[in-house]
């Protein structure tokens, strides 16, 4: 089409030149009517052609169905999942007290004219009413769930509420970096693409997060996406599956994503169309200021000049103390349908090997730092290496606890406990044979315990351990009673870590 004054060139062709075209994402340029890429298709009508969607749209203008005619072969997300080429996911649902909002005596209103009585829903937030506290303490909940160095996609409300969303994050984060978190949008141009492309590179780790309306709900090719935050509601059937399908895609390393839902967006899972066949877009229930988009770009909102401006509310001290949420975890299987956690786990991983036939065995072999390397050698070699353990450890929420607890919990259902709840109910047993300087060192063994794991306890650390607290193992020896000793100690302390615990 880039000939001389708009010319195409396609028509120095002959219309039976080509006998196969294939027109991947044909929801797009392919189906509409009005789009230069039909005068190609309909020039070169003799070819076999071939339309390649994962979203197929119907409505008056952009109609695959219409040009194409009905599928000639359909793979399911289902189907894909199963065989291997997504990966499955779990949900965090999480609500808050702030929900819904009714305007209260001691809040303040520093803009815009509040309905006394009328209570603001979910489609209402950051269109008509801003309350920024509630974005705050959103922000908080998501950041402190999330790994922060795992690349996430943020989906907001409108261009401006991303950018309030970025900055709320760049806030909170843990990282140094001033690019962590940085908005994509239509409307933020060359250096949004820059953005864009950086977080798509798989070698780069800043941007971390990116916040966005519309722009990244389809078309974003970033394979190692393990977040997706939901922050504005969803109105579609065929738009949820676009955001969803941003997490799916396979990376080393990657066995599953989260979808952090604060607008129920997740209970179109439900829906019997969920994994069906495609269908008629809802009618959204508010509709912004549409602007042309880009090329190849969903329509982004542009931020509208109203007569009533924006709402917006500052809590009254009382109702900032009384932000109270929940996160609800649930787990869902490649038909659209909630799974038990084993059931998940069994999907992504299998069963763990017979490699203990009771609980009491895998304590036994997990008190000591010798056959607890042995067992872990073996859970390698059949498939539930250190990776695998730290992912199963993310997927039922037990960062905090001993790898010990993973294992007990898969292989007998048993809930995890945290190490620092271990340790407290351990340290008196474990102290009680010990003089002063020898219980200081302990302690400190079980501070790093707490703070980084289980490996903290292997025997082979223990000379790191030693110097870290005493320069040298040979003044370590002098203070602790000698090398022999030591190693003793070292081993015998943990078999009280694991004793069989009550409550």
């Amino acid at each position: 089409m880039s000939g001389p004054n708009d010319t195409p060139y396609f028509g120095e062709y002959p219309k039976d030149y080509f006998d196969l075209i294939v027109i991947d994402e044909c929801h797009r340029g392919g189906a509409n009517d009005e789009s230069n890429w039909r005068d190609i298709l309909e020039y070169f009508s003799p070819a076999v052609q071939i339309g390649l969607t994962a979203t197929p749209k119907r409505n008056e203008n952009v109609n695959t169905y219409k040009y194409f005619g009905d599928p000639v072969y359909i793979y399911s997300l289902k189907e894909s999942i199963n065989d291997g080429y997504l990966t499955p996911f779990k949900v965090k649902r999480i609500t808050t007290s702030l929900d819904e909002y009714t305007y209260q005596p001691d809040d303040n209103v520093v803009e815009g004219k509040i309905e006394a009585g009328k209570t603001y829903i979910e489609p209402d937030f950051n269109r008509i009413i801003e309350i920024k506290e509630r974005e705050q303490t959103r922000v908080r909940i998501f950041m402190d769930q999330i790994d922060q160095n795992e690349k996430t996609l943020v989906f907001c409300a409108t261009l401006e509420h991303a950018a309030a969303v970025r900055d709320l994050i760049n806030q909170y984060k843990k990282s140094a970096d001033p690019l962590y978190c940085v908005r994509v949008t239509a409307n933020d141009g060359d250096l949004g693409e820059q953005y864009l492309r950086e977080f798509q590179d798989n070698e780069k780790s800043i941007p971390t997060i990116l916040t966005t309306s519309q722009k990244l709900s389809t078309g974003v090719d970033a394979r190692n996406i393990r977040n997706i935050v939901l922050m504005r509601p969803i109105n579609s059937m065929v738009e949820f599956k676009q955001i969803i399908g941003r997490g799916t895609s396979l990376f080393e390393g990657k066995n599953f994503f989260t979808i952090y839902d604060f607008v129920n967006a997740s209970a179109k899972f439900k829906d019997p169309e969920w994994d069906g066949e495609p269908i008629e877009p809802e009618p959204t229930i508010y509709q912004p200021t549409l602007v042309a988009p880009p090329a190849d770009e969903p329509p982004v909102e542009k931020l509208s000049t109203t007569p009533n401006p924006k709402i917006k509310i500052i809590l009254g001290t009382g109702a900032k103390a009384e932000i109270k949420f929940l996160v609800e975890t649930t787990f869902w299987g490649p038909d659209g349908q909630p799974m038990t956690l084993q059931g998940f786990l069994n999907l992504l991983y299998g069963k763990l090997p017979p490699l203990f036939k009771k609980e009491e065995e895998l304590r036994k072999l997990w008190s000591n730092p010798m056959t607890r390397r042995a067992l872990l050698e073996k859970l390698d070699a059949a498939g539930f290496g250190a990776d695998e353990l730290t992912s199963l450890q993310k997927i039922i929420d037990a960062e905090k606890s001993d790898l010990f607890d993973v294992l007990e919990f898969l292989a007998y259902s048993i809930a995890p406990i945290t190490r620092e709840h271990r340790v407290a109910k351990a340290q008196n047993k474990i102290f009680s044979l010990l003089n002063p300087r020898q219980k200081e060192f302990v302690d400190f063994v079980l501070s790093k315990y707490i703070a980084t794991g289980v490996e903290e306890l292997d025997q082979e650390k223990l000379p790191q351990l030693l110097e870290m607290k005493y320069n040298s193992v040979v003044e370590a020896s002098d203070i602790l009673g000698g090398v022999d000793f030591i190693k003793n100690t070292f081993i015998g302390f943990q078999k009280f870590l694991y004793e069989s615990r009550v409550g």
